[in-house]
């Protein structure tokens, strides 16, 4: 092994494209215009931080095109949520939501997703890199964060945090993507005509390949409104929907501006955000109307199921 990188430490080999590295997000800062950023699929991020051993914010990486290769500079604990990217660890195949353990020098191969969008890899003592305003997600708007405020390159170093030692691999099921996503009525619901709000709950929206980590761009018959007077301008956050002129809708995602002057027809609640994150561009999607009772049962759900992992881990101290 070479002594220009340190032991403890990764290797980008492939970088895929748009690889970052993300943690749970810039927060408290909006009213700064400073936008959240972080996984757009913070459940998987949060998954595979548990089954390392790190605290859920700790940084990972998101990976969304591959193929993506890393050396491993020291022995590690790893693993893989959300999309299924046809994981190889020196030819093995490596199955996601699992704890795996890979020795220095080893090679792990992701070769891209099957079905879903998005892998997050965690290793045990995170991604190291200097926080800015609070966190180490990568903004690539801004150029702030992760490594450089840039998407990976091949043979860009990492840092890890301090290592982890487990008795055993374990692993864990994970939620199941489905092409409905749930979300309550917005502030400008009521200026929708009748038509519009209907197609916007029954029709199945396609994933435009304008589409970033600002927004998912939608594409579906229009939506209108009857009142076509300017909005002011007004606050927005991840899951919002707007719609702009067009009359196709967009979902906010986790670099979208803090402010908008689109109207918001509907909020995406925070238990289903993931499913946004995870929807492949040309694919569909529709949204279920819910209220504020259910949104916040599942969001609990989400957090009760996030405890349970903690069973999981057997650190040796």
């Amino acid at each position: 092994m070479s002594d220009e990188f340190p032991t403890s430490s990764i290797r980008v080999l492939k970088a895929g494209i748009q690889s970052t590295v993300q943690d749970l997000g810039r927060h408290g800062y909006r009213h700064l215009g400073i936008a959240q950023s972080g996984a757009l699929d913070r459940y998987s991020l949060q998954l595979a931080n548990k089954l390392v051993g790190n605290p859920e914010h700790a940084a990972g990486l998101e990976i969304v095109v591959g193929p993506f290769e890393i050396q491993f500079h020291r022995d590690s604990w790893f693993a893989l949520c959300g999309a299924n990217f046809g994981a190889v660890l020196d030819g093995k195949s490596m199955a996601k939501a699992w704890r795996h353990f890979a020795r220095a020098g080893q090679i792990l191969r992701l070769q891209g997703a099957f079905k879903e969008s998005r892998v997050y890899l965690a290793i045990d003592g995170g991604i190291i890199s200097e926080p800015v305003i609070g966190s180490r997600a990568t903004n690539l708007q801004a150029n702030i964060g992760g490594h450089q405020g840039r998407a990976l390159q091949k043979g860009d170093q990492l840092d890890l945090g301090q290592a982890q030692f487990f008795h055993r691999s374990v692993g864990v099921q994970q939620r199941i993507w489905t092409p409905e996503v749930r979300a309550i009525r917005g502030p400008e619901y009521a200026q929708f005509n009748a038509c519009s709000q209907k197609k916007f709950w029954q029709q199945a929206w396609k994933v435009s390949n304008q589409s970033n980590r600002m927004a998912y761009r939608l594409i579906g018959d229009p939506i209108l409104r009857d009142d076509s007077s300017d909005l002011a301008s007004h606050a927005v956050f991840p899951g919002v929907v707007q719609v702009p002129a067009n009359g196709q809708a967009m979902v906010l995602l986790a670099d979208c501006q803090t402010t908008g002057g689109y109207p918001r027809i509907a909020c995406v609640i925070e238990a289903d955000l993931w499913k946004i994150a995870q929807t492949p561009i040309g694919q569909h999607f529709c949204f279920i109307e819910v209220n504020a009772e259910i949104a916040h049962a599942a969001q609990q759900k989400w957090h009760r199921e996030l405890a349970r992992i903690d069973g999981a881990n057997d650190i040796e101290t």
